[in-house]
């Protein structure tokens, strides 16, 4: 079922931001901010696809456990998947269902239809086909090749879900690296997104005077940043 609250249409150049930003430096700006702890508890790691900055805005939706193949196969998943858009990186909830909720298929229709990426409280399957598709990073607990059928559905999307101990909301910015994941509320993207690419450039200009033989004691009193 779908909420009433999708998210909007997006306006960032999220490609340039996935080049120039990671997780850790939102982590950053967000606890200057004020808003402490908005990473993920440790257990998402990148699974399949583009070892990469996975950078974009939520698209939620919640996989329950179920004992029986419904009276529409894959229903939920087809019309969650056929919602996407460019943008899009999607959340999703497993319950940690022993199946695996997300797979090549579901990789391939979302990047067609412009979405990112996904970050899955659960498992995935399908890895090395995901490789090939080269273009959808896939977050997630691990892999799994037993199918989702008569064992988890899609029943929600565009709803709060709680992922790897934090709760996402629609339209969140989700950051996904080989740190971890640090996740943006919607309505403080516009003032944490300036500052991210600020942090970014500071660091890598203090950076390159350590390369050079720079003292640390140094950097921290001119850049305040380590």
């Amino acid at each position: 079922m779908q909420s009433d609250t999708a998210p909007a249409g997006n306006t960032l150049d999220l490609d340039a931001l996935a080049r120039e930003t990671y997780s850790a430096v939102y982590s950053d700006v967000c606890d200057t901010l004020g808003m402490r702890f908005r990473t993920l508890e440790p257990g998402a790691r990148h699974v399949a696809g583009p070892d990469c900055v996975l950078i974009g805005h939520a698209r939620t939706a919640i996989s329950m456990p179920v004992d029986e193949i419904p009276e529409r196969p894959y229903g939920g998943e087809i019309d969650f998947v056929d919602s996407l858009g460019d943008g899009d990186l999607v959340v999703l909830d497993c319950s940690r269902a022993p199946a695996a909720a997300w797979g090549e298929l579901f990789s391939t229709a979302s990047a067609g239809r412009g979405a990112r990426g996904a970050l899955i409280d659960g498992l995935t399957r399908d890895v090395a086909k995901i490789n090939e598709l080269d273009r959808f990073p896939v977050f997630a607990r691990g892999a799994r090749p037993t199918d989702a059928l008569g064992r988890v559905a899609i029943r929600e999307w565009d709803v709060p879900v709680c992922v790897y101990g934090l709760t996402v909301f629609p339209g969140d910015l989700v950051i996904c690296d080989s740190d971890g994941v640090t996740v943006v509320p919607r309505k403080h993207i516009p003032e944490v997104v300036p500052h991210a690419l600020e942090k970014a450039s500071i660091e890598s200009e203090a950076r390159q005077l350590l390369l050079e033989g720079g003292y640390l004691r140094d950097v921290w009193e001119n850049f305040r940043v380590l």
